[in-house]
């Protein structure tokens, strides 16, 4: 752990999930002990189980016994939990692993969603995607992209409500700080700011024409986009046996 210790309880899990997502503790690693902890932070062996217990429910670290706490690996994280999302948003920083099995995850989903979204939103929905499709465009060429990654948030989480599908429109409240962890970082790093507002758009009219094909891989273009921002290699997504490989760009 770093020298400077804090009296803060919790600051105890945020000090040890950010080392880990630095790197000083990889998986694999045994993080220090109770004891150490304790004396670390000058915190009785209660407060310490407890924090570290919030680790463990995160999936983040195992404990064993006579051993100690043992990073696990990224894979077996509870990536969908709310604290660790939130974890990974405020610590996770460039961290390329965590980026990949995000965008691996989305690329996995969101075209489907994407389809059903365009078989089933209501003018509601589609006012709601237009509407922040139309703050992404007047904020994308800010220097500063925290009120252009807020909006491309919500242009995402719009199209989720846009299913009409219990479980999807829920997912999109647990999955709203992974979706911005990736915005945040690609829309600083994009070197084509404007060509990722044409793939938004293109998703956008997609779901707006009712063409649920071109509305599927659309998405895939987005998350592409995505992914060559933060240099992150991903693999493409499968093409259903139904859609064509490629559908033409409508604009």
């Amino acid at each position: 752990m770093n020298d400077t210790a804090s009296p803060d309880a919790h600051h105890v899990a945020d000090q040890l999930i950010k080392e880990i997502l630095d790197g000083r503790y990889q998986p694999g690693d045994f993080i220090p002990k109770e004891l150490e902890i304790c004396r670390h932070f000058g915190l009785s062996r209660n407060v310490v189980r407890r924090h570290l217990g919030a680790l463990v429910s995160g999936g983040i670290i195992e404990r064993i016994s006579g051993y100690g706490s043992r990073v696990r690996e990224f894979s077996q994280w509870h990536i969908l939990d709310p604290a660790v999302t939130d974890w990974i948003t405020r610590f996770a920083g460039p961290h390329l692993e965590i980026q990949r099995e995000i965008l691996s995850f989305r690329l996995t989903v969101e075209p489907w969603v994407a389809m059903m979204a365009a078989n089933s939103a209501t003018a509601r929905d589609l006012v709601a995607i237009e509407e922040a499709f139309e703050d992404m465009r007047h904020h994308h060429l800010d220097e500063d992209t925290t009120q252009h990654d807020h909006c491309d948030v919500s242009f995402h989480v719009a199209i989720y409500y846009a299913t009409h599908n219990i479980v999807w429109s829920q997912l999109s409240h647990v999955l709203r700080p992974s979706i911005h962890l990736l915005v945040s970082h690609s829309n600083t790093r994009t070197l084509d700011p404007s060509h990722s507002l044409q793939s938004h758009h293109r998703l956008m009219d997609a779901i707006r024409m009712r063409q649920p094909d071109e509305a599927y891989h659309a998405a895939i273009a987005v998350l592409e986009d995505t992914a060559r921002a933060l240099n992150v290699d991903i693999t493409p997504a499968p093409v259903p046996l139904h859609l064509p490989m490629t559908v033409p760009s409508t604009g």
